[in-house]
C-alpha cells in the first residue's frame, strides 16, 4: 500500500507537471524542419544513432576525466566502468529522443567520419527566460586544436540562423553552472 501511494505522488509531483508542460509548450513547433547536417572545414555535425557507438565509445572512454562536469559541476558522467553495452543503450535513448522530437543528440565526427571528436545535445529547459539547452564537448585530443571553441562558435551560429528556438543557454559557456542552477 505505502509503496502505491509513494508511486502515485511521485506521478503526481514530477511525471504529470512534465507531461503537461510538454503538452502545452511543444519544444519545437510541429512543422519544424529538423537540421540534418552542420558540416564545415573542421567536422560533420550529424543525427547521433546507435551506429557510431564504437567510436563514441572510444571518444568518451579517451577522455573521461575531461568529459566528467561537463554536464554540470555535480556531473560525474563518465565514469572508468562505463560498458561499451551502457553506451549502446545510452546511444539508442538519445536516438529515440531525436526522432520524437523531444530533445535532439548529434554527434561530432571527423569530416571523413573516421573518428568521433564530440557530440552536442540540444534539450528543452523549464527556465522562464529560456526555450532550449544545449550541452556539447570534444574528446581531450581534441581541446589543444582549439576544436572546442571552433565548435561552440559553429553552433551558436547554427542555432541562430537554423533553429525556431528564440533564447538559447549554453550553461558552463555562456552562463556559469551556478548562475544556471539559480535560475527559475
Amino acid at each position: 500500500m505505502k509503496k502505491s501511494i509513494i508511486i502515485l505522488i511521485t506521478i503526481v509531483l514530477f511525471v504529470l507537471p512534465k507531461i503537461v508542460f510538454s503538452q502545452n509548450n511543444p519544444f519545437i513547433p510541429a512543422d519544424f524542419k529538423v537540421p540534418d547536417t552542420l558540416e564545415n572545414e573542421h567536422f560533420r555535425i550529424r543525427m547521433l544513432t546507435v551506429n557510431d557507438v564504437v567510436k563514441d565509445y572510444d571518444a568518451v572512454m579517451s577522455s573521461i576525466e575531461h568529459l566528467q562536469g561537463a554536464f554540470g559541476p555535480n556531473s560525474k558522467w563518465p565514469t572508468k566502468d562505463l560498458t561499451f553495452e551502457q553506451d549502446l543503450i545510452d546511444l539508442g535513448w538519445h536516438q529515440k529522443e531525436f526522432q520524437k522530437r523531444s530533445s535532439f543528440a548529434y554527434t561530432v565526427v571527423s569530416l571523413d567520419e573516421s573518428e568521433v571528436v564530440g557530440c552536442l545535445y540540444i534539450y528543452p529547459t523549464q527556465k522562464e527566460d529560456y526555450n532550449a539547452t544545449i550541452v556539447m564537448w570534444v574528446r581531450a585530443s581534441e581541446v589543444d586544436n582549439g576544436l572546442d571553441s571552433i565548435l561552440f562558435d559553429s553552433v551558436k551560429k547554427w542555432i541562430s540562423e537554423e533553429w525556431s528556438f528564440k533564447k538559447v543557454a549554453y550553461p558552463g559557456r555562456d552562463i556559469s553552472w551556478e548562475q544556471w542552477k539559480l535560475m527559475k
